[in-house]
């Protein structure tokens, strides 16, 4: 009996010591803490989202302002901007290269920022219209005198002439041996080209000459060696 009540008394929890009471409050403590600080940042993003909501629609209203530009804020800060503007029907850009540098510009839909006009603002720059259309004639200009060297270079690369017209004395050089070639083979040899051996006459003529031919024949019998052959001696 002694032994079962002494398992039982050493198997309840032992009551708490002064540590552990002053360990669970501290605890307690700091879950409340980190609470109210939840509930802070809760209620400050939700005061600064009314507020920007509020500025742009101001911002929205007024003809006067194309683009409006906010002081560097953090992250949270232009995500919520960013949020609001594209419920708003705005464009909204971040710039700065470092976190603490960063901010956020709101365009109007009418005034939405060009590439160069980006650019500048990404490199840091303030944003000049003259100067921007300055620098568009120069790259414009420069791009000009660029094709157009090339197209000089290729020209000037280009042959004046075909091909024949280049060597046209060298083939009219090989012509003209070739002509003299031909002209010692016919004296030589007897050729003949065959342009000569064409009967150039007509057909008339031809059958003139054939018909003159038979009666010549006719008129001088065989034996006959003299204008008189024909004739019998007496």
């Amino acid at each position: 009996m002694a032994d079962l009540l002494g398992s039982i008394l050493s198997s309840m929890e032992k009551p708490p010591t002064v540590g552990d009471k002053e360990s669970r409050r501290k605890a307690r403590e700091q879950a409340a803490r980190m609470k109210k600080m939840q509930e802070d940042e809760k209620r400050k993003k939700a005061d600064f989202r009314k507020k920007m909501e509020k500025e742009v629609s101001d911002f929205i209203q007024d003809s006067t302002q194309p683009k409006r530009k906010y002081t560097p804020m953090g992250k949270i800060e232009r995500s919520i901007i960013h949020d609001v503007a594209e419920v708003a029907g705005l464009a909204s850009f971040s710039f700065g290269e470092d976190e603490e540098s960063r901010y956020v510009m709101l365009f109007k839909k009418e005034s939405a920022p060009t590439d160069d006009e980006l650019e500048a603002y990404r490199k840091g720059e303030e944003w000049n219209p003259q100067v921007a259309e300055q620098r568009r004639r120069l790259k414009e200009q420069a791009a000009l005198e660029q094709a157009t060297s090339l197209k000089t270079n290729k020209l000037e690369a280009s042959p004046a002439s075909n091909y024949r017209d280049k060597y046209s004395h060298l083939i009219g050089t090989s012509a003209a041996k070739d002509a003299a070639h031909t002209l010692e083979a016919n004296s030589a040899y007897g050729c003949v080209p065959t342009a000569n051996k064409r009967d150039k006459r007509s057909i008339e003529e031809a059958m003139n000459q054939i018909r003159a031919k038979k009666k010549q024949k006719l008129e001088d019998p065989p034996g006959a060696t003299g204008p008189d052959a024909g004739s019998s001696q007496s």
